[in-house]
């Protein structure tokens, strides 16, 4: 299996990344700078379509779209900017659909084709507690996104998830944390594997549970 994971530098996409290679399959892992395969900025359109370029004519089985930016944690409403709205939009949602789009000719190569879209359950519309408001806005927009996307591409034989990965200890979730990274890891990865036709569109918590939307 050939898996593209996107934003693999560090925390969950690393973790999936090393145990993706541990069981054998065939890992391309990006991130904005070197420290990965494959340099990719997922908002920048010259890269996207080097990125394609590079692995056109390669099957991607499963394209795990994890790369994403929290710029206003803790943030107050006075100190927003338009700056912390684009840079969170462009990468979070818009990055999301360039990546898919530049990877469905890699994808309609393969057999069994799952895109896996990292959400949050910041974007659950029953969970609205305030603040983040541009981090919950965009990840609201990447659920909204996965699921038109699984409806357009379900016909193709192209499987859709969108996922909420817990609330992890990273640089992102921070020591509170609820569960590890290799928890989150090791649950995600067991519902990608999952995931199918039947099934898409869900919106699935890492261990399983089908979130609120």
């Amino acid at each position: 299996m050939h898996v593209v994971v996107t934003g693999a530098s560090r925390g969950i996409g690393r973790e999936m990344t090393s145990r993706l290679r541990a069981a054998g399959h065939k890992v391309t892992g990006t991130a904005r700078d070197h420290s990965t395969d494959t340099r990719l900025n997922v908002s920048d359109p010259g890269q996207q379509a080097r990125f394609a370029a590079q692995i056109k004519g390669q099957p991607v089985d499963l394209l795990i779209c994890n790369a994403g930016v929290f710029l206003d944690k803790n943030m107050a409403i006075d100190d927003y900017s338009a700056e912390v709205w684009a840079t969170s939009f462009a990468t979070n949602v818009t990055g999301v659909f360039m990546t898919v789009q530049a990877l469905l000719p890699n994808l309609r190569l393969a057999t069994e084709p799952k895109i896996a879209i990292i959400s949050s359950q910041m974007a659950s519309h029953a969970l609205a507690a305030g603040g983040s408001y541009a981090y919950r806005a965009s990840k609201a927009a990447a659920l909204n996104l996965g699921r038109n996307l699984a409806a357009d591409l379900q016909p193709e034989g192209i499987a859709v998830g969108i996922y909420h990965p817990g609330w992890v200890r990273t640089d992102m979730g921070g020591e509170q944390g609820e569960i590890s990274v290799e928890e989150s890891a090791e649950g995600l990865l067991n519902e990608f594997d999952v995931l199918n036709v039947a099934t898409s569109g869900c919106f699935h918590t890492w261990d399983g549970r089908v979130h609120a939307y």
